[in-house]
Protein backbone atom coordinates (compact mmCIF):
# COMPACT_ATOMS: atom_id res chain seq x y z
CA UNK A 1 0.00 0.00 0.00
CA UNK A 2 2.89 2.65 0.37
CA UNK A 3 3.49 2.66 -3.29
CA UNK A 4 0.37 4.26 -3.89
CA UNK A 5 1.05 6.73 -1.55
CA UNK A 6 2.31 10.26 -2.89
CA UNK A 7 4.56 12.62 -1.21
CA UNK A 8 5.14 16.17 -1.99
CA UNK A 9 3.63 17.80 -5.21
CA UNK A 10 5.12 21.28 -4.58
CA UNK A 11 7.11 20.96 -7.62
CA UNK A 12 3.96 19.35 -9.88
CA UNK A 13 1.93 22.66 -8.45
CA UNK A 14 4.96 24.83 -10.07
CA UNK A 15 5.23 22.89 -12.97
CA UNK A 16 1.13 23.67 -13.89
CA UNK A 17 1.89 27.51 -12.81
CA UNK A 18 4.58 27.46 -15.22
CA UNK A 19 2.89 25.90 -17.91
CA UNK A 20 -0.39 28.01 -17.71
CA UNK A 21 1.89 31.59 -16.98
CA UNK A 22 5.17 30.97 -18.97
CA UNK A 23 4.57 30.82 -22.72
CA UNK A 24 1.81 33.95 -22.57
CA UNK A 25 3.99 35.87 -20.77
CA UNK A 26 7.04 35.76 -23.18
CA UNK A 27 4.80 35.61 -26.05
CA UNK A 28 3.64 39.15 -24.43
CA UNK A 29 7.70 40.12 -23.79
CA UNK A 30 8.53 39.33 -27.57
CA UNK A 31 5.48 41.53 -28.86
CA UNK A 32 6.35 44.08 -26.74
CA UNK A 33 9.96 44.02 -28.47
CA UNK A 34 8.83 43.57 -31.43
CA UNK A 35 5.94 46.60 -31.48
CA UNK A 36 8.20 49.28 -32.85
CA UNK A 37 9.98 47.44 -35.77
CA UNK A 38 6.55 45.06 -36.62
CA UNK A 39 3.62 46.81 -35.17
CA UNK A 40 1.13 43.78 -37.05
CA UNK A 41 3.42 40.28 -35.78
CA UNK A 42 3.36 42.15 -32.14
CA UNK A 43 -0.49 42.07 -32.48
CA UNK A 44 -0.14 38.34 -33.71
CA UNK A 45 1.39 37.59 -30.61
CA UNK A 46 -0.39 39.58 -28.15
CA UNK A 47 -3.26 37.37 -29.38
CA UNK A 48 -1.42 34.22 -29.39
CA UNK A 49 -0.68 34.99 -25.90
CA UNK A 50 -4.32 35.99 -24.82
CA UNK A 51 -5.31 32.97 -25.97
CA UNK A 52 -2.94 30.57 -25.02
CA UNK A 53 -3.21 32.05 -21.21
CA UNK A 54 -7.39 31.31 -21.27
CA UNK A 55 -7.41 27.86 -22.53
CA UNK A 56 -4.57 27.56 -20.04
CA UNK A 57 -6.07 28.77 -17.11
CA UNK A 58 -9.04 26.42 -18.39
CA UNK A 59 -7.47 23.53 -18.81
CA UNK A 60 -4.72 23.97 -15.86
CA UNK A 61 -7.42 25.44 -13.60
CA UNK A 62 -9.71 22.73 -13.69
CA UNK A 63 -6.90 20.49 -12.53
CA UNK A 64 -6.63 23.09 -9.33
CA UNK A 65 -10.44 21.96 -8.33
Amino acid sequence: MILVEIGNLNGLVALIIGVMFGPPVLLSVIGVFLYKSNPKASKVLFILAAIYLLIGLGMCGTMFI
